[in-house]
């Protein structure tokens, strides 16, 4: 799958639930959530735990769980971009004509 291919197929899962209908505010605050998850994920992966209190977990326990906050993350990334018809493979092309010519003589 592709990401305009998963961009459709979110915004039809959403539009089915009446969730697209949110306001992209709503979607920035689902999003800050998830990039709050996604820093829980890493520190857990770093630290070997979330909190010291909780039962050690093995590594493929953590790895499935940062993969799913990515995931999540970006998800909410595609439903800003889709409500604002941005499409993903434009900010993919932006990122790296941003990088190339930010650090065109960094090697």
């Amino acid at each position: 799958m592709d990401i305009d291919e998963h961009q459709r197929w979110l915004v039809d899962f959403y539009k089915q639930r009446n969730w697209y209908d949110y306001s992209p505010f709503i979607h920035l605050n689902f999003l800050t959530e998830e990039v709050g998850e996604l820093a829980r994920a890493v520190r857990a992966i770093e630290i070997g735990r979330d909190h010291p209190g909780e039962a050690h977990k093995s590594a493929a326990v953590w790895e499935a769980n940062l993969q799913e906050e990515l995931a999540d993350v970006l998800d909410q990334v595609l439903m800003v971009a889709s409500q604002y018809d941005v499409d993903p493979q434009q900010l993919l092309q932006a990122s790296q004509d941003k990088l190339t010519k930010r650090f065109h003589s960094e090697k």
